[in-house]
């Protein structure tokens, strides 16, 4: 599929599996910061929506305003972060070039890279909406 061009209703109707949506205040930046950190490449950016694709995945963004009727928008905190409590893990992203791309870009590295008794090395990068992107390769 043409992430580029596909029209809104055949982009839904080919979604399967698990699907991951994030409501975010600022979907432009968030795409910014999607590509600069974790080299994920958004389509379709607007100020509502974008698709995201990292390897073969894909995920979506919408804005707030985009969630009007949506019951899920009176949950939200006024304040951030936002995404206190949800891990988005990246195993296919390097964490120490992630951290470096991140730091340099002037985003939050909670945790730096670290070698994790569970195999891997990951780091923690905070968005601008408070979620926690989560690069992780396995320990060599």
């Amino acid at each position: 599929m043409d992430y580029d061009t596909t029209d809104a209703g055949s982009f839904g109707r080919s979604l399967r599996g698990i699907g991951l949506n994030l409501l975010v205040r600022d979907v432009p930046a968030e795409i910014a910061f999607l590509e600069t950190v974790c080299s994920m490449k958004g389509h379709q950016v607007s100020k509502d929506f974008a698709i995201v694709t990292y390897g073969g995945q894909v995920f979506q963004l919408h804005s707030d305003g985009t969630y009007a009727e949506n019951p899920l928008l009176g949950l939200l905190p006024e304040n951030p972060p936002r995404g206190a409590g949800i891990e988005i893990r990246l195993y296919d992203t390097d964490p120490d070039e992630a951290s470096a791309r991140a730091a340099a870009a002037g985003f939050t590295v909670l945790q730096p890279p670290t070698d994790k008794p569970h195999g891997l090395r990951e780091a923690y990068i905070l968005c601008e909406n408070g979620y926690a992107w989560v690069p992780s390769r396995p320990k060599g």
